[in-house]
């Protein structure tokens, strides 16, 4: 139904007779934490602020030099209705928060909780330890402490307590009316990552879920008939709390959502009599949203044709979503939830009713949105490989093209190697050993490309920021706006009249022959493998059509090879020690699949063997090789290179992150 019919049915209906009076909703969304934030919440003492991005319930190392024995709470400002009218209406609510807690002493403790309490302004004195703030010795099992809790225990501190990594629900008690251990679902709360929680109530039920590691998916935990308004009183406050004891540890609330069912004040559903002045009210209404709706409406000129039969045609179609729930899910794309953006879209972080995700809204200013867009969606959507980004789904409607897929918790490689002051808790640069786990999987995922598919793919923007990491930092390929399929798998090259790829990555025969090749997927990693290693930007301008072969990360260490020096590139920042001779091997890797002859460069195969220890490194010259051109090359150049044009045009994507 079209916005004007459904005004014109709106307004008969009131003019027939009234509209009643609907529940509403009682909601928030942090999608992390800023200065302003402070004034939408109640700190229940000096010890919990907004810090870092986030909500430091307990002090912050970085402006407390005493982290020991401190309790916290913090709410929201307003109260949430739970029940009205002799407790016959009772509202119901979900909410998901992301948690960090990171020890600063061996072990940490003691943990934190998600908490509705009757009182706002008091913490309990002495609820430091043991306690979590929740209630103290004097007030715990009393009905007079009027609080409930979802608990997050990182210590043993009663017998009762199965273990120091827990969840329990608590009510007027930190005796837990029932806890399970985390350690069964792949989750460690004392492992200073993210952990994401979910808590729902329908009215009679409590269930608690956590995010699995690596799956995004939530899985419940703990599930229990309870009836809130039994201990607590119509209106509570919503937030957390939090202790230490003479072990510490940083508790962090990264990011927190709301949304409950607003029961209002006690009345029945109403009738609402329009009035002359309304009627007037909404015929202006009416008539602005068909002036405005005629205006705007599409042309049939810029309406994108055949979409949904292209993409629904494929193998393995993914889910369609519609564009409603997406909104919803993003917060109408609110610039809070923005994750990052990059040259065909913005990435927006969104949370469905059973994962959290991201969503990528393609570019309307993007002169080939419908390309990239069906490249991507037809293309990754039908691979499966543990180190891709994988593809949840996809929304085509009013002129709006959106990609759904997994989200990645800690965002792009590209943050943590050249830093980000937005990455707050995860400011520590990534050890030598992480590093070599990524470029791994970055290589496993580009030798299943090329290698072990059924239609060979060819990534064509192999970068940083493309590289997601998982949970566990485990390398994750994404972004195929700019993929392309080749149908059969002997064959190893894609012709286009578009150069398309990113400076700094492309290979110096890219921009004489206007072809994608396996081979320039190589040199792309191989620059890759590089800026890992010596944490510095691959060079090249913007707009350049020049050979990037003579300037940046590659030349510099041809340089340093020719000197002997190649170990002096090393990422100062790389935490512990590492092997001299196996990180030589892999700049030497990364050198040889920049060679400038593409027939030089390894292949995926022979890169994973060097990768494994299965295989030594290429061997390559002391000098820096020339780049010539026509020189031996291989079967990807072999056809039709006389009619390659250097006047071929030229896409560049941006090097942003996520």
């Amino acid at each position: 139904m079209s916005f004007s019919r459904a005004a014109e049915s709106l307004f008969l209906a009131l003019l027939l007779g009234g509209v009643l009076t609907q529940v509403g909703c009682f909601s928030f969304n942090f999608p992390n934490f800023t200065d302003t934030d402070s004034s939408s919440l109640i700190m229940q003492n000096l010890n919990s602020r907004v810090d870092v991005g986030a909500i430091q319930v307990t002090p912050n190392v970085r402006v407390d030099s005493d982290l020991q024995n401190k309790s916290g709470r913090a709410f929201y400002s307003k109260q949430f209705r739970l029940w009205r009218k002799s407790k016959d209406v009772q509202a119901s609510f979900n909410t998901t928060f992301v948690l960090n807690i990171v020890p600063q002493t061996i072990p940490g403790a003691e943990g934190m909780a998600f908490i509705l309490a009757a009182d706002a302004t008091t913490l309990p004195q002495s609820s430091d330890g043991q306690w979590l703030g929740i209630v103290n010795a004097a007030t715990n099992g009393s009905s007079e402490a009027k609080v409930v809790a979802v608990e997050l225990d990182t210590r043993k501190s009663y017998p009762e307590d199965i273990d120091d990594n827990h969840v329990g629900l608590d009510v007027n008690s930190i005796f837990s009316i029932k806890q399970v251990s985390l350690g069964d679902y792949g989750v460690n709360l004392s492992e200073a990552v993210d952990v994401t929680v979910r808590v729902q109530y329908d009215g009679k039920n409590m269930t608690v879920s956590v995010m699995t590691n690596g799956t995004g998916e939530f899985t419940p935990v703990i599930s229990l008939p309870l009836i809130l308004s039994d201990y607590l009183p119509e209106k509570v406050f919503l937030g957390f709390s939090a202790s230490t004891g003479n072990y510490t540890e940083l508790n962090c609330v990264r990011s927190w959502e709301f949304e409950g069912s607003d029961i209002g004040e006690d009345r029945n559903l109403l009738w609402v009599w329009i009035t002359v002045p309304a009627v007037l009210v909404l015929i202006s209404g009416i008539v602005f949203c068909l002036y405005w709706e005629r205006k705007h409406r599409e042309r049939p000129e810029d309406t994108y044709t055949g979409i949904e039969d292209q993409i629904q045609g494929s193998s393995m179609a993914p889910q369609k979503f519609n564009l409603r729930e997406l909104r919803k899910a993003t917060g109408n794309f609110n610039l809070k939830n923005k994750l990052g953006k990059g040259g065909f879209g913005t990435v927006y972080k969104g949370v469905l009713p059973n994962k959290v995700v991201a969503v990528k809204r393609v570019s309307k200013d993007s002169r080939q949105g419908k390309q990239e867009f069906i490249a991507e969606v037809t293309t990754i959507g039908s691979l499966r490989h543990r180190n891709l980004v994988k593809l949840i789904g996809w929304c085509y409607e009013k002129r709006e093209l959106l990609i759904v897929y997994e989200y990645m918790p800690h965002g792009s490689l590209d943050k943590f190697i050249f830093g980000d002051e937005k990455l707050g808790l995860e400011e520590e640069p990534l050890s030598w050993e992480r590093r070599h786990i990524i470029i791994h999987g970055v290589a496993q995922a580009l030798d299943y490309l090329h290698n072990g598919c059924e239609k060979r793919v060819l990534h064509r923007d192999i970068k940083a920021s493309n590289i997601m990491l998982d949970t566990d930092f485990n390398a994750r390929l994404g972004d195929f706006g700019l993929a392309r399929t080749i149908q059969q798998s002997d064959v190893t090259h894609h012709s286009t009249k578009e150069i398309a790829g990113t400076p700094g990555y492309m290979a110096p025969e890219t921009f004489l022959v206007g072809r994608a090749t396996v081979e320039t997927d190589v040199y792309a990693f191989g620059v890759l493998v590089l800026e890992v290693i010596c944490g510095r930007k691959p060079g090249g301008i913007k707009g350049d059509q020049q050979n990037d072969y003579n300037n940046g990360i590659v030349y510099w260490l041809w340089e340093l090879r020719t000197k002997d020096r190649m170990l002096d590139a090393v990422d100062s920042k790389i935490i512990g020690q590492f092997d001299k001779d196996e990180m030589a091997g892999m700049l030497i890797l990364g050198l040889a699949c920049c060679h400038p002859n593409p027939l030089q460069r390894p292949s995926m195969k022979t890169v994973l063997q060097v990768i494994t220890g299965e295989a030594p490194p290429p061997m390559l010259p002391t000098e820096r090789p020339a780049f010539m051109w026509p020189a031996a090359m291989p079967p990807s150049f072999k056809e039709d290179t006389e009619n390659a044009s250097i006047n071929s045009q030229v896409t560049f994507t941006e090097l942003t992150g996520r």
